[in-house]
């Protein structure tokens, strides 16, 4: 780039940021000569103005783009192409056949083991010292959960010392090491690891906060009705803590679908490990296939809109039952 394109980049950044200032100018300046009531309405407008026009270029805007490309080749004819490619392409049918995978194992396992959690150290002397053990990885970028767990996955061919824990101990058993990332299928149950590892400390936190809102009295008259602590977890804690169940497993669920970071990390989809996301990418950046990429955008979007739809339905009726 050239320092007179450089210079054209910085003059559009400061006519804009002058044009947004002065939009602002006038929606003070309007709201300060309205009447008391009209005033309200103007300030109703200042406030979402801004934040509509950023959703409709950031989200409404790109999503119809997207929805458009998807049915267009790449000389911009309408096709049905896209889709076809991707449901009757080995590797396209593989990349579904793996996001399904992950959706079904990660929010199962990482709820269930939240879970367990949750129950075992509530009330524990240790519980707080516990709960931040697990609760750490999720403060950890997905980049950096990768870029962690790809040592321990690592693998060093020949007699060179091996500096990832699995194959270290693989080694230390008297075994061979293992090319885990490059070994079809167990890669991509390796990855899910990952996600899982990630995931469980906010299942814990948010499952361990609706377990102390249980009634105690519950419990109790549970208890005294001559039931075991198996039978007080099913019919009486169970039932209390549904409404955060649904929620932990609906947003790991949609979490999963959109999972990019960690395959891009760690085998960049490579090795018959890419999932919905990453071949998106792949596609659209990589390969210069902005139809395939969309499609697959697409259709992810359609993939999460029924968990959203059906997350916000639950929520309404226990908002009506409140």
């Amino acid at each position: 780039m050239t320092t007179g394109d450089l210079l054209g980049k910085i003059l559009q950044v400061v006519m804009g940021l002058a044009i947004f200032a002065a939009i602002i100018g006038l929606l003070i300046f309007f709201i300060d000569k309205a009447p008391k009531r009209g005033r309200d309405y103007w300030q109703l407008a200042g406030f979402l103005t801004p934040a509509l026009l950023f959703l409709a270029v950031g989200l409404v805007y790109p999503a119809i783009r997207t929805s458009i490309l998807a049915f267009q080749d790449s000389s911009g004819d309408w096709t049905f192409d896209n889709f076809i490619w991707t449901f009757t392409q080995p590797a396209a049918i593989r990349t579904l056949i793996n996001t399904i995978i992950w959706v079904l194992l990660v929010p199962t396992i990482s709820t269930a083991i939240g879970l367990a959690y949750a129950i075992f150290i509530d009330k524990s002397r240790g519980e707080k010292y516990y709960k931040v053990i697990l609760f750490m990885p999720i403060a950890i970028s997905f980049v950096g959960a990768g870029i962690i767990w790809r040592f321990v996955y690592e693998y060093r061919s020949g007699e060179r010392d091996q500096i990832g824990l699995l194959n270290a101990l693989v080694v230390g058993f008297g075994g061979e090491p293992v090319q885990w990332l490059q070994t079809d299928p167990i890669n991509t149950f390796l990855l899910i690891v990952v996600m899982i590892w990630i995931q469980t400390g906010f299942a814990m936190v948010l499952l361990s906060a609706a377990i102390k809102g249980v009634p105690t009295e519950q419990i109790e008259a549970a208890q005294l009705d001559g039931t075991n602590a198996w039978q007080r977890f099913i019919n009486v804690t169970v039932p209390g803590i549904r409404g955060a169940l649904v929620v932990v497993v609906t947003t790991i669920s949609i979490a999963t679908l959109k999972v990019f970071d960690i395959v891009r990390t760690m085998t960049a989809g490579n090795f018959n490990t890419s999932v919905i996301a990453n071949e998106m990418y792949t596609q659209a950046f990589r390969a210069s296939e902005i139809g395939r990429g969309s499609a697959l955008a697409l259709i992810l979007f359609l993939l999460v809109l029924p968990i959203v739809v059906y997350n916000v339905n639950i929520l309404r009726k226990q908002r009506e039952i409140r």
